[in-house]
């Protein structure tokens, strides 16, 4: 598999006018990332684990720094839905990070990884299911083309891989890269829904 065909979360300059929209073409991105990792070897393995683990990183940070605090207060049972959502997201990013200190040629790595896909592949049912179908019917095109808006700049200003400045260096050692990466794209959310 020389080409690559999913690609890095924010490389589409497609015009998302609709925040539910844009993550449920993101769920597609990631599991067609799921695809290529299982179906390539070596260097390609490992290139298109890392952009699996940034698009996860970008959405899931998107999610709760946008899509979350938003459903928690927009309809009947919004806070019990988001909290089933950040539960599962626990629980991926722990997965996510153990599968990221091992090499993608390791032995346990495929079974790890199928594990992660069921669980990412459940909690983005579970989403589109419980939260967004409610976004949907609680705001108007503007609201969803705000999200939106913030969720794509995000994308665009999330570093690749963790790259720790001087200040944070201990911090993102301790933490490990996917921690690190996580932290890295909460800071471009919280900077691009300040100017959006």
């Amino acid at each position: 598999m020389s080409e690559l065909h999913t690609p890095q979360a924010g490389d589409d300059h497609a015009p998302d006018l609709d925040v539910v929209g844009l993550l449920m073409r993101q769920h597609g991105d990631i599991r067609n990332l799921f695809d290529e990792v299982e179906q390539s070897k070596g260097d390609e393995r490992r290139d298109a684990f890392h952009r699996l683990v940034r698009l996860l990183a970008v959405h899931e940070t998107a999610e709760e720094e946008v899509v979350h605090p938003f459903a928690g207060r927009a309809f009947e049972g919004g806070e019990q839905v988001v909290e089933d959502r950040l539960a599962e997201e626990r629980a991926a990013k722990e997965t996510l990070s153990a599968l990221d200190d091992l090499d993608t040629d390791d032995p346990e790595f495929l079974p790890k990884l199928r594990a992660l896909r069921t669980d990412v592949q459940e909690h983005a049912r579970a989403e589109e299911r419980y939260e967004f179908t409610h976004i949907r019917r609680s705001t108007d095109v503007t609201n969803l083309a705000t999200m939106a808006k913030a969720v794509k700049a995000a994308e665009a200003m999330a570093p690749t891989r963790p790259h720790p400045g001087v200040e944070s260096a201990a911090a993102n050692v301790a933490l490990g890269p996917v921690a690190a990466l996580m932290d890295r794209t909460k800071d471009a959310v919280r900077k691009a829904m300040k100017n959006g």
